[in-house]
């Protein structure tokens, strides 16, 4: 089929990708002329283990333009891919939403098109886009007819493993409330459905995966699916989270919780890592968008606005954690292991270190950071933000008076800790995510203290 995809960030460039490396002919449209220019000569604008190395392999597939009239007379399904970041009061930011499906409307073609609502937008939105599409129409002086279908196929991607979830999905979630849409991009998924397609080389096809599960739905039930499962997944965290707390006071071991727990099949062991808590793109905004959402409707949703204050909570923990071992936090040099959201990205939103950073900063402290990926677009993005990056992870130790594990890299299990706890002024690690090994670290001489026990 012919693709067109407006947005070329993280789930745009990703979903042009896999379904380039399906057969699929795709376009990708984007506004910044700098990121087009790197995709065309095989560059991820983004990190994400084997984007890049996939996108060259399709690039003969794939196109890249910030022209919509080269991009959408001819496609037989358009995905709209764009940020909708959040506003102060918690609504989502629609005026790349609205642009892009105003400029649709100005280049639809006469052929029936699927435009599908990839990024996570309000309920109703696709109601809204569709009206968009038809006002730009009708300005023009043409009548769209019934010659489109407004659908919403919610991504479930989580970073680091966005392609392993594209190709290797738990489930398609298609919702629209038009048959023909629906069918369209049954078939635009059959290969993912039925897992037929050869997998991509370093992308190896999980064992026992016959096939795909199929959510078809109507249009609101597929919007309201991605911010129902974004809530109920920070809700899990914030509450192992909460249990973590209690556990520290009456002396248990979280970690042996959340195994006994988590082996009943109606809970299940995943998300229930205690730690620092979530950051990133997306369950700090898709939490506060259903709160809004509903809060329209009259309805409070007390257990979400639960979990968003527990997850906070937790970087506040990381500060109370280190004034009970400092006593004072001015003039101490705090290192931190990681700036990541999480590891095997680059992604700085939200990004549980940024917070915890600043609050050491506010309070007098020195902070120095390293991150095996994320250095570079921390210089960029927070140039002004205090903090001093150092070049490899053992600098960060050089007289520090605690280091805190908050990203968990799997390079930082295997540093010489002997060697870099000798380096310390004070040896007190703050395990964020409760990720390294407590022996070997009281073998090195560390003072180590986890969350949760």
């Amino acid at each position: 089929m012919n693709v067109s995809i407006i947005g070329t960030g993280y789930v745009g460039l990703t979903t042009g990708v896999m379904l380039a490396s399906l057969g699929h002919i795709v376009t990708c449209v984007d506004i910044d002329e700098s990121k087009l220019e790197l995709l065309r000569q095989g560059h991820s604008p983004i990190f994400e283990p084997h984007l890049e190395s996939l996108l060259n392999r399709v690039l003969p597939q794939m196109q890249f333009t910030s022209s919509y009239a080269a991009a959408i007379p001819q496609a037989e399904v358009i995905f709209i891919a764009v940020g909708t970041p959040s506003l102060p009061d918690g609504n989502s930011d629609l005026k790349y939403l609205r642009a892009a499906a105003t400029s649709i409307g100005e280049h639809l073609g006469t052929s029936f098109t699927v435009v599908v609502n990839k990024s996570t937008v309000p309920i109703g939105s696709g109601n809204w886009v569709e009206s968009l599409i038809r006002d730009a129409v009708e300005t023009n002086g043409d009548r769209i007819g019934d010659r489109i279908c407004v659908a919403s196929n919610p991504e479930f991607l989580k970073e680091g493993t966005a392609l392993e979830d594209s190709f290797y999905p738990d489930r398609i979630v298609i919702g629209a409330d038009n048959n023909q849409g629906l069918e369209i991009l049954t078939q635009l998924y059959t290969p993912i459905l039925e897992q037929s397609f050869t997998p991509p080389e370093g992308l190896a096809r999980p064992k026992n995966l016959p096939s795909v599960a199929l959510v078809k739905t109507d249009l609101t039930s597929a919007e309201l699916i991605k911010y129902a499962a974004n809530a109920f997944l920070s809700t899990k965290i914030s509450f192992i989270n909460e249990i973590a707390e209690l556990a520290e006071k009456v002396g248990a071991d979280v970690r042996f919780i959340a195994e006994g727990i988590g082996l009943d099949a109606r809970i299940g062991r995943r998300f229930l890592q205690a730690g620092i808590g979530w950051g990133g793109s997306c369950f700090g905004k898709d939490t506060a968008a259903i709160i809004s959402t509903a809060r329209e409707y009259g309805i409070s949703m007390e257990i979400i606005q639960a979990a968003r204050e527990v997850n906070f909570r937790q970087r506040a923990r990381v500060i109370e954690k280190l004034m009970f071992e400092l006593k004072i936090l001015k003039g101490k040099t705090i290192g931190l292991l990681g700036l990541a959201f999480k590891p095997n990205t680059d992604d700085l939103r939200d990004a549980p270190a940024l917070d915890i950073g600043r609050r050491l900063i506010e309070r007098g402290a020195r902070v120095r950071a390293h991150d095996p990926i994320a250095m570079a677009r921390f210089k960029l993005e927070h140039s002004d933000s205090g903090f001093y990056l150092t070049g490899t992870p053992e600098a960060l130790f050089e007289d520090a008076d605690a280091i805190v594990l908050v990203t968990e890299w799997g390079q930082y299990q295997s540093l010489c800790w002997k060697d870099v706890i000798a380096r310390m002024k004070n040896p007190y690690i703050l395990d964020g995510r409760n990720f390294l090994n407590r022996s070997i670290l009281f073998d090195a001489g560390a003072k180590y203290e986890g969350i949760g026990f």
